[in-house]
């Protein structure tokens, strides 16, 4: 379990992330078309994991806005980002903020992916979605770079992330 925070009260998660070094645990998350995705569908390619409770939320937009701008100039990069949103609500956002270079996967069949990864909130007001968390998984999904963020509702650290990827 590992703590964090929601706007300064503490939190909980099911677990911890994945260590540096190990191999990320497979999934079974929803797309936009409504199809099951797992890490094989993205098998070859950098993956960037950005993991947070809501896009509907103003962390989380800005967030996934970020790391989309960052995805137009690495082809060799794809970002996830996961959320508990329905992917109709994903689409949605990314279609009004012009968001092409992210892809949204949603935990509404089931929320295996978040314990697997550690980061279901166990407690607080948001219990049952997401702590904000990044990963950078090689090619062959090892584990380069973690952050769980230590507060909910701050970005993660851009930076460490990008350079994780060269």
């Amino acid at each position: 379990m590992a703590n964090v925070l929601f706007k300064g009260t503490p939190a909980h998660t099911s677990g911890e992330l994945p260590k540096v070094g190990s191999k990320a645990p497979d999934f079974m998350l929803t797309a936009g078309d409504l199809s099951e995705v797992s890490l094989a569908n993205f098998k070859g390619k950098k993956k960037l994991l950005s993991i947070a409770h809501s896009l509907d939320t103003g962390t989380c937009a800005d967030a996934t806005k970020r790391f989309n701008d960052f995805a137009k100039s690495r082809p060799d990069v794809v970002v996830l980002v996961v959320t508990a949103d329905l992917p109709f609500a994903q689409s949605r956002f990314c279609t009004g903020e012009g968001l092409k270079n992210v892809v949204t996967l949603s935990m509404m069949r089931d929320r295996h992916f978040a314990k697997d990864y550690g980061v279901l909130l166990t407690d607080s007001p948001i219990a049952g979605l997401c702590a904000r968390s990044t990963l950078v998984l090689d090619e062959n999904d090892k584990v380069l770079y973690t952050q769980l963020g230590p507060e909910i509702t701050v970005e993660p650290d851009y930076d460490k992330a990008f350079a994780a990827l060269k």
